[in-house]
């Protein structure tokens, strides 16, 4: 029995800019992951690509992650292109990794599920229902609210929402994705919203405004910790959900889990690719600022 498991496509990235071209790994999963690997929780990982990129999952091992990897056709490729030089991007989907099944994760032992969609049928309605019934599952809902025509990414809704979020215990979205979602522009009335349709705990990251967190019965409004320098903010909801998976799996309140994930965020932000730190340097941004 684990801990804590992530279930979700690691993602080949291709970034172009008019300086240079860089091919690396990505994904809530990946992003995920690494944080995770810094806190003592035995964890697990769950992720699907294909043969010639199993140098990602590679980094992931040799950085003692447990790790295990599903056959699939093709791994998720983006293409992110920023044709100048500012935060406009082009995003683009070269392949799409084959959906997780329900027969591949029968055996999936953990206390706490973490579902990583990257695009809408990654993870199936029924996978997740399965799921639910011997653990606490937790979703980043992004993927859902992907859907690829041509090879681009086009904004869209998830049909199956009320269908799947009473099987879901703790939610993560971003202000866009709250709005996508229930069409409330206000994330106390969106995440009210999510909770009456049977998410236990809502999550709404919102950058450096903080974010907010509704379990039926209060609001709790987490600013963020200012970072040291702002340098790369790729993988910081997942950042962010990792130490707050991790503090509410030792049974920490809401409060306390959502200052330790936005620590561990604050952390990330200041340097470029995954989280590398320690317990004791979110515990120390934590109490050299008092937010709580």
């Amino acid at each position: 029995m684990y801990d804590l498991c992530c279930i979700g496509h690691l993602t080949h990235d291709k970034i172009v800019t008019p300086d240079h071209t860089v091919h690396m790994a990505g994904g809530t999963s990946f992003y995920f992951s690494h944080a995770v690997k810094s806190l003592p929780v035995h964890y697990h990982l769950i992720t699907a690509l294909a043969k010639e990129d199993d140098v990602f999952v590679d980094e992931l091992k040799n950085a003692g992650i447990e790790t295990t990897v599903l056959a699939s056709t093709h791994t998720v490729y983006f293409e992110n292109i920023y044709p100048d030089k500012s935060d406009n991007r082009i995003q683009k989907v070269l392949h799409k990794a084959d959906p997780f099944q329900i027969q591949e994760l029968q055996n999936v032992r953990s206390k706490y599920i973490h579902l990583g969609p990257l695009l809408a049928n990654d993870i199936s309605i029924d996978l997740i229902q399965h799921l639910a019934k011997n653990a606490t599952v937790s979703l980043d809902v992004q993927g859902y609210l992907r859907e690829v025509k041509n090879e681009s990414v086009i904004p869209t809704d998830w049909n199956d929402k009320q269908k799947a979020l009473p099987y879901i215990s703790i939610l993560k979205a971003s202000e866009t994705e709250a709005e996508t979602l229930t069409g409330d522009t206000k994330m106390e009335t969106a995440a009210k919203r999510l909770f009456d349709w049977g998410v236990k705990e809502v999550v709404i990251t919102s950058g450096s405004k903080g974010s907010l967190i509704y379990d039926g019965k209060k609001l709790y409004k987490i600013p963020a910790y200012k970072p040291t320098i702002t340098k790369d903010a790729t993988g910081c909801g997942d950042t962010y959900m990792a130490g707050y998976l991790y503090q509410r799996l030792k049974e920490a309140d809401i409060a306390y889990a959502g200052a330790f994930g936005a620590a561990m965020a604050a952390i990330k932000i200041a340097a470029s690719g995954p989280f590398n730190d320690t317990e004791a340097a979110i515990q120390k941004v934590i109490t050299a600022n008092d937010i709580l």
